[in-house]
């Protein structure tokens, strides 16, 4: 999920396919009725009348709960405020500019093994002298290995010692966003000032504002601000900078500058111990064999291995049910079926859109300009590789192409990768940026 708008949607499809109409959507959400917030544990959505959150929680508020249990693997509340009671909310949240609540993202919490020794060491000793040691740190690896966790917890460790200290935190894809945003709407000023006058500065997935020339361009300045203050910035990817073909030299450079430190998957041990911490955080108590059978079977995603906790404590919770070793695979077996991620053609069109920035009806229609001829050849070989549609089925997502258009355009790309680097790096980004927006 890339935003709070990305999760509403979802959940609109959850209840769409539980058989709600199109037009009981229109009368309960479309109209007046919008996220505000997904805090911790907690969505929170505005709507006009005291009338129409009664009829939501009554008949819908089950299934919105549901939604969103099936897109985190942990349990959600909901909050619906009315217009009159959004003001009292606005005083009492923290700032947009704040860190996250995330009680469960601190130093005490993060099982240290031999694959991330060095990457935690690093962020304690950020914590405990920002600005003045390791400036900026840059953690990276695959998803799901820890690297939010301790940019997080490297926030919160400051917090506590300085509660007035002012942070920034944003994902790569929200500050672009943000920023186009405030250029439509004529608010750069404010935009800018939100993360150039902070203390602390935390950027979570960065690589996705490579090839952006413009968001570039605004992340070097905030950068260059905050840097030059003195104060502290961390940043995570999911690649290290030299493997982000479309960043700029000077970002690349300044990224480079500070300390870099990668995160393996955990070994073993670390899967074992992590196993226990996840699994005793939820009052989960499982044997010595269990606990070795999902570390051998789940070995490279800690968030795997927070599903399969998740879904032990829902066998546990709502059946009754002794933890064994059967149940543990099917635990293993859900997390396995679903952890096989194909992309829907419409993804890989979008996220070729961002990548390149050609619009998405420009890459699936008939412009033939060089860059969206090229993006569109992209789109096209990224389908065939990812998914299981046939030639004709590719086709039919540009404009009804015929088969051999389409596999010429593949037979192009293929050639591209081994004889061209930025062809390849465009395959190999857009991908990764794929699985990193389905983590």
């Amino acid at each position: 999920m890339d935003s709070l708008h990305d999760i509403w949607q979802s959940v609109i499809a959850k209840l769409e396919s539980d058989g709600m109409t199109p037009t009981a959507i229109n009368t309960w959400f479309a109209s007046d009725c919008e996220p505000v917030a997904l805090e911790e544990r907690r969505l929170v959505l505005q709507t006009s009348s005291d009338f129409k959150r009664n009829v939501i929680l009554q008949r819908f508020g089950d299934t919105i709960k549901k939604a969103l249990s099936d897109l985190f693997s942990c349990q959600f509340d909901l909050l619906i405020l009315t217009s009159d009671e959004m003001e009292e909310y606005d005083q009492e949240k923290p700032l947009d500019d704040d860190l996250p609540e995330a009680a469960a993202y601190t130093f005490d919490r993060f099982i240290v093994g031999q694959s991330n020794k060095f990457a935690h060491a690093a962020a304690i000793a950020v914590a405990d002298n920002p600005g003045k040691v390791y400036n900026p740190l840059f953690l990276y690896g695959n998803s799901g290995l820890g690297k939010t966790h301790l940019l997080l917890a490297i926030g919160q460790a400051i917090r506590e010692k300085d509660p007035a200290v002012k942070i920034g935190y944003v994902k790569g894809d929200e500050f672009t966003n943000q920023m186009i945003t405030s250029i439509r709407e004529q608010t750069q000023e404010e935009f800018r000032k939100k993360y150039r006058n902070v203390d602390l500065f935390l950027v979570d997935d960065i690589q996705f504002i490579a090839g952006k020339l413009g968001v570039q361009e605004e992340f070097f300045h905030t950068f260059n601000d905050i840097y030059e203050s003195g104060h502290q910035i961390v940043i995570t990817s999911d690649r290290p900078p030299l493997d982000m073909v479309k960043l700029e030299d000077r970002l690349r450079t300044r990224f480079e500058g500070g300390l870099m430190a990668d995160i393996q998957p955990p070994d073993l041990e670390t899967r074992m111990a992590i196993i226990r911490n996840k699994s005793a955080g939820v009052g989960l108590v499982l044997s010595d064999e269990t606990v070795e059978y999902i570390a051998n079977n789940i070995t490279a995603n800690i968030r795997q291995i927070e599903g399969v906790v998740h879904r032990l404590t829902a066998y546990r919770d709502m059946l009754d049910d002794t933890i064994t070793i059967s149940s543990v695979k099917r635990a293993i077996k859900d997390v396995i079926r679903t952890g096989v991620f194909v992309p829907t053609p419409e993804a890989i069109i979008a996220e070729t859109s961002r990548y390149y920035g050609i619009p998405e009806e420009d890459i699936r229609g008939q412009r033939r300009s060089k860059n969206t001829a090229m993006a569109r050849q992209v789109a096209m070989y990224l389908i065939r590789s990812l998914t299981n549609l046939s030639l004709v089925d590719i086709g039919e997502q540009f404009e009804n192409r015929n088969h051999s258009t389409v596999l010429s355009s593949i037979r192009k790309v293929e050639d591209l990768i081994h004889s061209d680097q930025e062809t390849a790096a465009a395959i190999r980004d857009i991908t990764s940026n794929l699985n990193a927006r389905n983590q």
